[in-house]
């Protein structure tokens, strides 16, 4: 008897396909913004990670403070000025974390530095908005420094994710590059001078 020696072999290159849970707006804004930091990128903008380099500077620092008022030499009665101290110190970083995600971040996505090569001495600040239970996604890019006098004007884009996703939730990437690399376009469109 002759054993069956067919095999099947699979792909090496990985499934490119991004799909979404078409029921949770977290799943759908997740692959979008995904995809347009890699559009973004892919134009040439490098990411500017210092914000978030900040955040988890302060995020380790709150954690040590934890750690000491936890683990520190004297019980309870004996370290109760300690632990106040700890304890105020942990609010004031806690506080100062808020404030950069409020003021600085809001709903951004990516920060970049400008292109490199290019004239242009502003990168850009990306952001994005699905609210809940809505299919209306807004793209919005703007400079990351708008006092420059290389700064442009912001452009925005409001589109109804139902045009860049299948009934299978599968996001069809060739109609969505289309339209944040339009958007980018615009952004870089010299602005029109007045009379």
């Amino acid at each position: 008897m002759a054993a069956n020696t067919t095999t099947t072999t699979k792909s090496t290159t990985p499934d490119k396909t991004k799909k979404a849970n078409l029921l949770d707006h977290h799943s759908i804004k997740h692959i979008l913004d995904e995809s347009v930091s890699e559009i973004v990128t892919g134009r040439g903008y490098t990411e500017d990670v210092r914000l978030s380099n900040i955040r988890l500077l302060i995020g380790v620092i709150i954690i040590v403070i934890a750690l000491f008022a936890q683990f520190y030499n004297k019980k309870f009665p004996d370290n109760k000025d300690f632990l106040i101290g700890c304890i105020g110190l942990y609010v004031v970083f806690n506080a100062i974390l808020q404030l950069i995600i409020y003021t600085k971040e809001k709903n951004a996505i990516l920060f970049t530095y400008p292109p490199v090569g290019s004239f242009n001495s502003t990168g850009l600040i990306v952001s994005s908005k699905l609210p809940r239970f809505s299919d209306m996604y807004t793209l919005n890019i703007a400079s990351a420094d708008p006092q420059s006098i290389s700064a442009r004007p912001t452009v925005e884009l409001t589109k109804s994710v139902t045009q860049w996703f299948t009934k299978e939730g599968v996001l069809v990437e060739g109609l969505f590059w289309k339209d944040v690399e339009g958007l980018i376009n615009d952004y870089a469109k010299e602005p029109k001078k007045g009379k």
